[in-house]
């Protein structure tokens, strides 16, 4: 799909930039077409690094191909995000006065806004008067959401999450019926999770080998941190425990790699590398967490010591054998246990069919002996589940009984989950 994304100069752009990204990620052509003022606030680089495409607020570069009307007549969907209440003033009257504006009246596609300003001017009877106006043209004006704004302020007028907004425009321009995200944010479906404290791990753990060297895994940490982000989208408090996210990661949105980072209102961010130092942070979480949900690659052994100085290879001598010893189980404790009453916990199982059974087969014997509500089995290796943007995954109760699959993209996948863990625990009534 060819995307136009109209970014108007307010604070909230920066959420634009994760809005692309996750654009991207869908596969989309986007085309970022700034406003003079949104180039303060994030500049032209930044558009084109992350689009691949330029980004300019002039409707006198690049005239030979006469992009003020080319751009909105290739365009299968225009979304404007954050949409100021400038730019929505600009829009209703008709004017033209800028690439974007230009773009918004050549447009023949649906045409997505997201507002963002201040309540007062968000309350405004011009500003009421001019998205009624824009509606009326079959403009889709998303609500905003209510929270905190620029300074101390609270209230009607926060930006959509980013999530939110691309769910929503891509499932108007796909013909999809998807309601606007509530007034209060979070998804379309509902804040079933509202009011829950909720502990995501994600990642892989490293157990060193020597200050250079360690055990690791393939995961990358995309599916936690978007089991963490769909819970904070559904109004749950969120605690992220981060073993060694990848980089790319990172770049999509994710929390960055330091103590206490809050990546979006209501989560908090907590990074380890070792099993112990994960162990140590879930368990701390859990002790107020109505819901846990492990999905960490979470490593079965570590050595057992690592020495202070790198080891040095020797020439004619061959290693010395790395003597491993196991790891506690952290979802088996968390399991058994319940650090909090009604507690609900979920495992991940990562597994590859072999002689002895299929992945299911593994995935339902893991679930009966680790004592988990739900466990999510998914099969792992040859491109699958770990470094890659898409998941396929059955989800199983404590008996190993399927209760639910899930395929497509680890956000897809993430929702499925924690439908399950409403539906099958009544999280969302506690």
């Amino acid at each position: 799909m060819r995307i136009v994304l109209g970014v108007s100069g307010g604070v909230a752009a920066y959420k634009a930039v994760l809005l692309l990204r996750l654009l991207r990620e869908e596969g989309h052509r986007v085309r970022v077409v700034p406003t003079a003022s949104a180039l303060r606030f994030v500049g032209a680089p930044t558009w084109e690094a992350l689009s691949g495409e330029p980004a300019t607020d002039q409707v006198f570069e690049d005239v030979e191909h006469v992009p003020h009307v080319a751009l909105g007549q290739g365009a299968d969907l225009v979304v404007v995000a954050p949409a100021t209440a400038d730019l929505l003033s600009r829009a209703a009257t008709g004017r033209a006065d800028d690439l974007l504006t230009s773009t918004l009246l050549t447009a023949r596609c649906p045409v997505v806004m997201a507002p963002a300003m201040h309540t007062e001017m968000w309350e405004h009877p011009a500003t009421v008067a001019n998205v009624a106006t824009l509606r009326a043209r079959g403009v889709h004006v998303i609500e905003p959401a209510s929270g905190r704004l620029t300074g101390a302020d609270t209230g009607p007028g926060r930006l959509p999450e980013p999530e939110d907004i691309a769910r929503v425009a891509l499932g108007i321009a796909t013909g999809a019926d998807v309601a606007d995200p509530p007034p209060g944010g979070g998804p379309a479906s509902a804040q079933d999770l509202a009011g829950l404290r909720v502990v995501v791990s994600a990642g892989g753990t490293r157990e060193p080998i020597d200050p250079v060297r360690f055990i690791g895994n393939r995961s990358s940490g995309r599916q936690g941190v978007a089991l963490a982000r769909a819970a904070r989208a559904r109004g749950a408090h969120v605690t992220l425990v981060a073993a060694n996210l990848d980089a790319q990661v990172l770049e999509d949105g994710a929390p960055t790699a330091h103590a206490g980072t809050v990546p979006a209102p209501g989560m908090e961010v907590v990074p380890v590398e070792t099993t112990a130092q994960l162990r140590e942070a879930v368990r701390a979480a859990a002790a107020t967490a109505d819901v846990v949900v492990m999905a960490a690659a979470v490593a079965d052994f570590r050595p057992a010591s690592a020495p202070d100085a790198k080891i040095k290879k020797v020439p004619g001598q061959g290693p010395a054998p790395i003597v491993l010893v196991e790891n506690p189980d952290v979802l088996a404790e968390l399991a058994h246990e319940r650090l909090r009453a009604d507690q609900v916990v979920v495992g991940f199982a990562a597994e590859t069919g072999d002689g002895h059974g299929s992945v299911l087969d593994h995935g339902r014997e893991k679930a009966r002996r680790k004592g988990a509500d739900l466990l999510v089995v998914n099969a792992v290796g040859d491109g699958r589940g770990f470094g890659v943007d898409v998941n396929d995954v059955t989800v199983v109760d404590g008996a190993g009984d399927v209760v639910a699959t899930a395929s497509g993209t680890k956000r897809d996948v993430a929702d499925a989950v924690w439908d399950a863990v409403v539906t099958r625990t009544g999280a969302g009534s506690r």
